[in-house]
């Protein structure tokens, strides 16, 4: 739906709501005609229904909104003495308009002054739980989200098992574009498996604004651009389903590629305006190898004591000799010495060799995930030209990133070099949206831009802040674990992380000390 057909719809609810209510704004002691204001109306309603003017805000906040309304529909009934098990199914079950009934039929007055306490512990609960589910949907939603890191893709970077916090106000929170949708959960409602939203109507894409713009090497947390499966859990992946932008799979990579610049990959390394990439100093570039050993290797004694990431058998049945593995240029120095290594190589691919899978998929670039590019990346009001050369690089852009998504019918067509967008012919295209280029450290064990080419900023969630939870479960001989040095820690700063779990528990102790002395002072000074 677009902006405005939201408009109309809106008014419609308005008009819905004037006819409902009138005289319950009559018998309340107001005008009929506040009824009908929209906004204005539901200020007076939260008056009328003894509840703060701020629930005003909530009921225009999306998937809030889903929880809010029922809410008012049945405070709004208690208010004039409807308090029955039955009047709260019914105007539940009917969507609010079993108020059309109470206001037209029924012989009802105002209570004022009426407790807002719930007369039940059943009503406690429910009314408790109610709320804190609306607040952490807001803190979900606008500020803070939490993330598991799935795959390798950034190990030793961040880890898998590692639970991260996702700050969304750094780049500018994103409103949901399906406000039809269970609350505090992604695509999928956990254990019934069933999709968790309706994918019409969708409200436009909108961003609140950031405080911070995405700076290069910056790890961020993105929806997914080409996400069309229904299960993106690794072993179980199937599809196929178009998802609303919010509701794409989330990934999370890092950014080595900003609005405007040229970008290559020279022997897994990211090369920008022709500049060697310089990556912060926690970040742990990895590399693939292949090696053998003239003795069995237990992968449990690799791992852990020359730190290898992804080590595998190569043979099969496995004779634990030949083994693929991912690991850092320090790590490689440390491992070549390893007493019983016969051989080790460097995986990956050469120069000028084709990877059909490789982004933009066209046999004019041989590229591959160790040689790639150069490669622009589109800066919003930029203009390129549109060639037979060029347009592998941007038709989805034009078609699908700013066309589909955005509501607009972009159609390219092409007749030898003759190239039309709706039937007009194209020879430029001014990009209306900035564009990332989104790697993995693990540079031979991540599918990243390589693999699927930019990120529209649309597409942009967040920026993890904070780890607050790392389980080591990554079945390779080691029992899982709970790493404690990863609790607590940053992602972003320089040097080794430092983990402030410690000063948490600290500050729990003192709170939980505080409050216990506080009630104990207060249920004190009540017996004298």
């Amino acid at each position: 739906m677009s902006w405005t057909e939201w408009f109309l719809f809106i008014l419609l609810v308005q008009v819905v709501h004037f006819l409902g209510t009138w005289k319950l704004y009559k018998i309340a002691g107001r005008q009929a005609w506040e009824a009908a204001i929209p906004i204005y109306n539901a200020v007076v309603l939260m008056k009328i229904i003894n509840r703060p003017w701020w629930w005003t805000l909530l009921l225009f906040v999306p998937i809030v909104n889903l929880i809010m309304f029922p809410v008012v529909w049945v405070e709004t009934l208690r208010s004039f003495g409807r308090n029955s098990a039955t009047d709260t199914a019914l105007v539940l079950v009917t969507f609010g308009l079993y108020i059309y009934y109470v206001n037209y039929t029924q012989q009802i007055s105002h209570i004022k002054d009426r407790s807002l306490k719930p007369r039940t512990s059943t009503g406690e609960w429910v009314s408790s739980i109610l709320f804190a589910v609306v607040a952490a949907t807001i803190v979900h939603t606008y500020f803070m989200q939490p993330f598991t890191i799935p795959t390798s893709s950034l190990e030793k970077t961040l880890l898998v098992g590692d639970f991260l916090f996702v700050s969304k106000y750094h780049y500018g929170a994103r409103a949901p574009m399906t406000p039809i949708s269970f609350p505090m959960v992604h695509d999928t409602i956990p254990v019934v498996k069933t999709r968790s939203y309706l994918p019409e109507p969708q409200i436009p894409y909108f961003r609140f604004p950031g405080f911070q713009e995405i700076e290069r090497n910056d790890i961020v947390v993105f929806s997914w651009p080409v996400d069309t499966l229904i299960d993106i859990n690794p072993g179980t992946m199937r599809g196929s389903v178009q998802k609303p932008i919010d509701k794409k799979s989330n990934y999370v990579k890092r950014c080595v590629g900003l609005p405007g610049d040229s970008l290559e990959v020279r022997d897994g390394y990211v090369y920008i305006n022709g500049e060697k990439n310089q990556l912060p100093d926690r970040a742990k570039l990895q590399f693939g190898y292949q090696f053998a050993t003239s003795k069995p290797l237990n992968p449990k004694f690799a791992a852990e004591q020359y730190n290898l990431t992804d080590l595998y058998p190569l043979d099969d049945p496995p004779s634990y000799r030949v083994f693929q593995t991912h690991m850092t240029n320090e790590e490689y120095e440390k491992f070549k010495n390893y007493p019983n290594l016969d051989t080790i190589v460097k995986t990956g691919a050469p120069k000028g060799q084709w990877s059909k899978s490789v982004f933009p998929y066209d046999a004019n670039y041989q590229w591959n995930n160790d040689h790639f590019g150069p490669i622009y990346i589109p800066k919003a009001g930029a203009t390129v030209a549109i060639t037979p050369e060029s347009l592998p690089f941007y038709k989805r852009i034009i078609e699908v990133y700013e066309g589909s998504e955005l509501g607009i019918d972009n159609k390219i067509t092409q007749s030898g070099t003759q190239i039309m967008l709706n039937g007009a012919a194209l020879t430029e295209y001014t990009f209306k949206m900035d564009y990332y280029w989104m790697m993995g450290d693990n540079r031979n064990n991540s599918q990243d831009a390589r693999t699927w080419g930019y990120v529209p900023f649309n597409h942009v969630v967040g920026k993890p802040v904070f780890v607050w939870m790392s389980w080591n479960s990554n079945g390779k001989g080691i029992a899982n674990k709970i790493r404690w040095e990863r609790m607590f820690t940053t992602v972003g700063g320089t040097g080794e992380p430092v983990s402030y779990f410690k000063y948490f528990l600290l500050a729990v102790i003192a709170w939980f000390a505080f409050d216990f002395f506080r009630k104990r002072r207060k249920k004190q000074k009540v017996n004298s």
